[in-house]
């Protein structure tokens, strides 16, 4: 047993904490049986009659641009730059909400805005390619 003193909000704890094993020591994991599960029949769903919008396909890059892409996924929450902006580096381009947090997606070269592949509200994941600089 070892002892530990822990102050929490100016408030001191002593803490007991029993080693169990040093760096060789194994973990035991539960083992778990496979489960086995029936087929359930396939019911085909009615086609809908109207068409869902199209998005429109993404701009290539262009040889030597540079594409921004998601880092996480998230959900676009504004769009601080135009189609054709000049941006410079370290400069905000747009916010990504992930996970309660506003992130700054910022330009990581000087440049031009060639094409913005999302829109505000959007739903992004991870990868997916948000501008291209060029």
């Amino acid at each position: 047993m070892r002892k530990f003193n822990i102050t929490v909000n100016g408030k001191t704890y002593e803490v007991e904490v029993e080693e169990i094993g040093g760096v060789n020591a194994q973990i035991s994991r539960p083992t778990v049986a496979p489960t086995v599960q029936k087929s359930v029949p396939t019911v085909s769903a009615p086609k809908p009659t109207t068409s869902a919008p199209k998005q429109s396909a993404p701009t290539t890059a262009p040889a030597g641009a540079n594409t921004i892409t998601a880092p996480m996924p998230g959900t676009i929450l504004d769009i601080k730059v135009n189609e054709g902006d000049n941006v410079s580096n370290g400069q905000v381009l747009l916010i990504l909400e992930a996970m309660k947090m506003e992130n700054e997606i910022m330009a990581p070269i000087d440049g031009k805005v060639v094409s913005i592949n999302v829109s505000k509200g959007a739903s992004v994941n991870a990868g997916d390619v948000l501008m291209v600089l060029g």
